[in-house]
């Protein structure tokens, strides 16, 4: 069983998505930690890239910060080796394709495995393109962890039926960002989700409040919330440990909230 799994194993699951090197990596681990410390089951860890397509101007701008400060892939493989020594969650890289492609695939993966990372997320890597990838991805026992949106269609079902680690529900059209409105038909999506898969569910891109994170959690099996983080993040810079940690603690109160609705109705 992946690694991802342990991350849904105590009911619903909370999801921060953290930009490595914003705005240094010193404090990208101290971010790490809290969140940890605060109830984060899972955290996505944002290799910066000159071109993030899938991302609104909020990570874009996180990725700006990053670069423009010296991250590099091989100063975030060391920063995740050393987070490795006390951080035990699952632990998941979101970057993009053209990144995994300069390095070497198989460099990438081979050093994912050293270091512990558990998934990679390629946002803009199409489905019917994966084994690019996948069997790299396989040989090294990092799970490739597909996405699936509103517009995914007669897709859902096969991209489901193929997926590893968890499955990424897009929450809208779009880039990443904050939104006060989302789709209206995802509980039929995650529906047909679980007709053709056992492996969790969590959704993304929008999500920022705490009524946000309860309501995308009784719909599905965990809430991923990117922009806002990274907004506390560019707020506080250096000091934004403690404040990330205590909207973590309250988005994971909010999922909490989720969990016990279905267990009553269970």
């Amino acid at each position: 069983m992946s690694n991802i799994q342990n991350a849904f194993k105590n009911g619903k699951a909370f999801i921060p998505f953290i930009t490595c090197g914003d705005p240094d990596l010193d404090t990208t681990q101290e971010i790490v930690r809290e969140a940890v410390k605060n109830g984060a089951d899972l955290i996505e860890l944002g290799i910066p890239f000159s071109d993030p397509t899938a991302e609104g101007p909020v990570i874009q701008g996180a990725n700006i910060r990053a670069l423009a400060g010296g991250v590099t892939t091989d100063k975030i493989f060391d920063m995740v080796a050393n987070l490795r020594k006390d951080v035990t969650i699952p632990l998941v890289f979101m970057t993009y394709a053209n990144v995994v492609f300069s390095y070497g695939a198989d460099r990438f993966l081979s050093k994912c495995r050293q270091i512990g990372i558990d998934g990679i997320i390629l946002p803009d890597l199409p489905f019917e393109e994966r084994d690019e990838f996948l069997p790299t991805c396989r040989k090294y026992g990092v799970d490739l962890i597909s996405l699936i949106a509103p517009t995914s269609a007669n897709r859902i079902g096969m991209i489901s039926r193929e997926a590893e680690g968890f499955i990424y529900i897009v929450s809208s059209l779009g880039v990443t960002g904050t939104r006060s409105e989302f789709s209206s038909d995802l509980s039929s999506l995650v529906e047909i989700v679980r007709q053709n898969t056992s492996l969790p569910c969590a959704i993304g891109f929008g999500i920022s409040t705490p009524e946000h994170a309860t309501h995308m959690a009784s719909i599905a099996d965990g809430a991923i919330v990117g922009s806002a983080v990274i907004k506390i993040i560019e707020k506080y810079g250096k000091d934004a440990a403690k404040p990330v940690g205590e909207y973590v603690k309250s988005m994971k109160e909010a999922v909490m909230k989720a969990n016990a609705t279905v267990c009553a109705e269970d």
